[in-house]
C-alpha cells in the first residue's frame, strides 16, 4: 500500500503546476486567552462593552482560497469572553468598498457555504477528533454542526442552543454570539483547555481564511488542525436536566371514493434530557411526535433496487453521527427510517430513549425505542447500541449491535470496525484505512452466510484523491433496522482524480479529470456479474467565480436475473445488458443572486435508449425572500415499450427575521401523479422553544380533472424549560 501512495505522490509533482503548500499550517499566535467575567456583555451586536477593549484580539488569518498561504485580503478580529454560565464571542468582519455583501438568508440552518460568513469551530473534549461548528451570516442567520472524527462525521441536523447579534456598517459587519455552556459537552475539569479555530467566507472574492490548518488538503472539519483555546475556569453552567413538553392540535379532512371524512388530531408529550455525566446525555421521549417533518421528495425509479430516503425526524438526528455504521452510502447497519415507518405507514411511537457522550476516550452512543401496534403490526422493540474507543491521534476501533424484538420474532446485527486516519503522511497528506466486520442472526433463518465485511484505503488530497475498496454482503445478512440496496453480492470499487490548478489560466480556479473510477458488483455464491459502472471525467472545470462546468463519459453493465417492471406494463426481460452513456453539466456560483444548474444524460438503456433533462433555478429576490424550482425529464425508448417520466417541485422561503420564518414546497410527478403542497411557518419565541402551523395537502390528478384528496391543519408548540 505505500508503494501506491509513493507512486501516487510521484504523479503529484510530475502534474502539479501550482504551488503547494509543505510548511507548516501554524500561524502566531494560535492561542487565544478567554477572558473571564462577572456580568455578561450587553448582547446587541454593538462591541462597546469595557470587556472587548480588555480581552485579547486575535487577527492573523490566512488564505486557503484562492490564494493559499497568503495574508487575508480584509482584516478580520476575533475575541473571547466568559462568564460561568456562558461563553461570548465578538467578531469584527471589517470591509474595504465596495461592501459587497453576499447574505441571501435569515433562516435558522441556512447554507452558509453560499453566503458571507463567520464560523467558529469548539473542540471541547481538546481530542483533535470531535468539536461544534457555530456559523452566522451578515444577516444574523445561524447555523450548527457537529463534527466526529475529523469531519467524517458532519451532523448539519444537530441544532444547539444559542444567539446571534449582527449589525452593519460602512466599515463591515460585526457580531456577538452567546453560547450557554450547558449546550455543549465537556470533561468536568475546573481548568479547561479546548481546541478552537475560525473561519471568514468573503464570497465576491471567493476567498476563505483560517485562523490555523489553512493547507488545502485540510477541511475546516479537520479538528486536529485548531488553535488553543487556553482557558476556561470554573464553568458550571450545565443544567441538570430540560423539559421540552408539546401540545399539537388539528384537523384532517379527506375525499375518497367513499365520501368525505374529517379527523381532529389533538396529542401531547414530553422530551427530557438529563446530563447522567457532564460528558453523557440522556434524552427521554414519550408519546413521541414528528408532525412538523417536511414531505419526502418523492422520486421516480427507474432501477430494480429501492430508494434512500434521509432522516428527517429531530429525535433521531441528534448525534446521528455516535451511531452510525456504514459499509458505503448504500450499505448501512442501522438506518433510523426502519423504526416508525413500515411499508411507507407510520407506526405511532410510545416512548423512545437514547444516551449520547463521552466518557474518557471513549464514545457511547445508544437508542432504545418502542413502537406501539398497528394493524397486522404487533408492538416492536428497536435498540441500537454504539461504541467507540479513540486511539492513535486521529484513528478508532468500534462495535455496534442492532436489535429488533417483537413477540415470536428477533433480528440482531453485531459488528465490528477499525479507521485508521492521519492527516500528516509524508509531509501534510492524508490517509485513510476503514476496516469493519458484522453478522446478523435472524429467527427462523439458519443460514450459514450471513457476514458483511469491508476494506477501504483512501487518499484524499487537493491535488490527488485515491480510494480504493472491497466489501461483500453474504447471501443471508439480513440487517432489519439497516438499509441495503441490494443484497448477495462482493463490490469491487476503485477511483483516481486529478486536480490540478494551472496558474497560468488566470480565469480558472482548477481542473479535475477523473482517468477512471470503476465498480464491479459480483454475485455473493456464483461469483457472476451483476452490475458494472466504468466513469471516465476528461474534463472539468472550476472557474474563480466558482462556475463549474463538466462531461462525463460511462460505460454500464446490468445482469437481469429476475424480470422487473421499470414502469407500468413495461417489463425488462432476464438478461445481460451493456451501455454507453454521456452527460454534460454546467453549474453556475450558487453565491449570485441568480443561479442554476443544468445537466443532459444521454446514451444506451438496458435494450434501447435514454434521455434525461435536468435543471434547477434558484432566485434570491431578497434577503427575506428566496425562490427556488427544479425539473427532470426523461425520454426513454425500449424494446419492451417506449414512456416519458416527468418531476417537477417547487420551494418558496420568506425570512420575517431569522426567528420567524415561513414555507411552501410543492411536488409532482408522473409515477404518483399527485400534487404535494406543504405550508410550514416556524416561530422561535425563545432559543430552545418553537412554534410550528403546518398545512399539508395532496391532489390527485391521474383523470382530467384536478381533485383535492387530503388536507391536513397542525398547531405544534414546544417549550423548553431548563433547570
Amino acid at each position: 500500500m505505500v508503494n501506491i501512495i509513493r507512486i501516487l505522490l510521484i504523479l503529484e509533482l510530475i502534474f502539479n503546476l501550482s504551488f503547494i503548500s509543505l510548511y507548516s499550517q501554524v500561524s502566531y499566535p494560535n492561542t487565544i486567552k478567554p477572558l473571564k467575567l462577572e456580568k455578561a456583555p450587553n448582547f446587541d451586536g454593538i462591541l462597546d462593552d469595557d470587556c472587548w477593549s480588555k480581552s485579547q484580539r486575535i487577527s492573523n488569518f490566512t488564505q486557503r482560497e484562492l490564494n493559499e498561504g497568503e495574508k487575508a485580503t480584509e482584516r478580520t478580529e476575533v475575541s473571547l469572553v466568559y462568564t460561568n454560565a456562558e461563553i461570548f464571542i465578538g467578531v469584527w468582519c471589517y470591509q474595504s468598498p465596495p461592501l459587497k455583501f453576499t447574505a441571501k438568508y435569515m433562516k435558522r440552518d441556512f447554507n452558509y457555504w453560499e453566503d458571507d460568513n463567520f464560523e467558529v469551530l469548539f473542540d471541547t473534549f481538546f481530542d483533535k477528533r470531535n468539536g461544534y461548528i457555530f456559523v452566522i451570516n451578515p444577516n444574523g442567520a445561524r447555523a450548527d454542526v457537529q463534527i466526529t472524527d475529523e469531519g467524517r462525521g458532519f451532523n448539519i441536523d444537530w441544532n444547539g442552543i444559542w444567539d446571534a447579534e449582527v449589525i452593519r456598517s460602512d466599515t463591515g459587519w460585526f457580531a456577538e454570539i452567546r453560547i450557554p455552556f450547558s449546550t455543549l459537552k465537556f470533561s468536568n475539569e475546573k481548568i479547561q483547555k479546548w481546541g478552537v479555530n475560525f473561519e471568514r467566507n468573503i464570497r465576491y472574492k471567493n476567498e476563505a481564511a483560517f485562523w490555523q490548518g489553512w493547507s488545502r488538503n485540510y477541511d475546516f472539519e479537520h479538528v486536529s488542525h485548531a488553535g488553543i483555546l487556553d482557558s476556561f475556569e470554573n464553568i458550571v453552567g450545565r443544567e441538570i436536566a430540560e423539559l421540552k413538553p408539546y401540545a399539537l392540535g388539528g384537523i384532517e379532512l379527506s375525499n375518497s371514493s367513499n365520501g368525505a371524512n374529517t379527523k381532529k388530531i389533538g396529542k401531547f408529550g414530553l422530551d427530557i434530557n438529563s446530563l447522567i455525566l457532564p460528558t453523557l446525555k440522556l434524552n427521554l421521549s414519550l408519546n413521541t411526535d414528528f408532525a412538523q417533518v417536511e414531505s419526502d421528495r418523492l422520486k421516480i425509479n427507474l432501477t430494480r433496487f429501492s430508494i434512500f430516503y434521509p432522516e428527517k425526524r429531530d429525535f433521531f438526528l441528534e448525534g446521528k453521527n455516535d451511531i452510525e455504521f456504514d459499509l458505503y452510502d448504500d450499505a448501512k447497519l442501522f438506518y433510523s427510517r426502519r423504526i416508525g415507518l413500515e411499508n411507507g405507514d407510520a407506526i405511532p411511537i410510545l416512548a423512545a430513549g437514547k444516551i449520547m457522550g463521552k466518557i474518557g476516550n471513549s464514545n457511547i452512543g445508544l437508542i432504545s425505542v418502542q413502537t406501539d401496534s398497528k394493524n397486522e403490526i404487533p408492538t416492536t422493540n428497536y435498540t441500537v447500541l454504539r461504541f467507540k474507543q479513540d486511539i492513535f491521534n486521529q484513528s478508532n476501533i468500534g462495535a455496534i449491535l442492532t436489535s429488533k424484538i417483537r413477540s415470536g420474532y428477533y433480528n440482531y446485527v453485531y459488528g465490528f470496525n477499525f479507521n485508521y486516519r492521519t492527516s500528516d503522511f509524508l509531509g501534510n497528506n492524508n490517509l485513510l484505512v476503514e476496516s469493519a466486520i458484522s453478522q446478523s442472526q435472524t429467527k427462523g433463518n439458519t443460514g450459514k452466510r450471513n457476514l458483511s465485511y469491508k476494506l477501504a484505503v483512501a487518499y484524499p488530497n487537493d491535488l490527488l484523491h485515491f480510494q480504493a475498496a472491497f466489501f461483500g454482503i453474504q447471501k443471508d445478512f439480513n440487517p432489519e433496522m439497516g438499509y441495503l440496496e441490494r443484497d448477495n453480492y462482493k463490490f469491487y470499487f476503485t477511483e483516481l482524480m486529478f486536480r490540478p490548478r494551472p496558474a497560468f489560466l488566470p480565469f480558472l480556479k482548477r481542473l479535475y479529470f477523473k482517468p477512471f473510477e470503476i465498480a464491479l458488483f459480483r454475485d455473493d455464491l456464483t461469483n457472476q456479474m451483476q452490475s458494472t459502472y466504468l466513469e471516465f471525467v476528461p474534463l472539468g472545470i472550476v472557474t474563480k467565480s466558482e462556475d463549474v462546468f463538466e462531461i462525463v463519459i460511462s460505460r454500464n453493465a446490468e445482469a437481469i436475473t429476475n424480470e422487473f417492471e421499470i414502469y407500468p406494463n413495461v417489463i425488462i426481460p432476464v438478461g445481460e445488458y451493456w451501455f454507453t452513456r454521456y452527460k454534460a453539466s454546467i453549474e453556475t456560483f450558487k453565491g449570485r443572486n441568480f443561479s442554476l444548474y443544468s445537466e443532459y444524460n444521454w446514451g444506451d438503456f438496458f435494450s434501447g435508449t435514454r434521455q434525461n433533462i435536468y435543471a434547477s433555478i434558484y432566485w434570491n429576490i431578497n434577503r427575506h425572500l428566496n425562490v427556488s424550482t427544479d425539473y427532470s425529464k426523461n425520454i426513454i425508448n425500449l424494446k419492451e415499450g417506449s414512456f416519458n417520466t416527468d418531476e417537477i417541485g417547487g420551494r418558496i422561503e420568506y425570512s420575517f427575521n431569522p426567528k420567524l420564518i415561513t414555507y411552501f414546497v410543492s411536488q409532482w410527478n408522473t409515477s404518483t401523479k399527485e400534487i404535494i403542497m406543504n405550508f410550514r411557518l416556524h416561530w422561535i419565541p425563545i432559543i430552545g422553544s418553537d412554534l410550528y402551523f403546518v398545512i399539508n395537502q395532496v391532489f390527485n390528478t391521474s383523470s382530467k380533472t384536478i381533485d383535492l384528496r387530503k388536507t391536513l391543519f397542525l398547531t405544534k408548540f414546544v417549550w423548553r424549560l431548563g433547570f
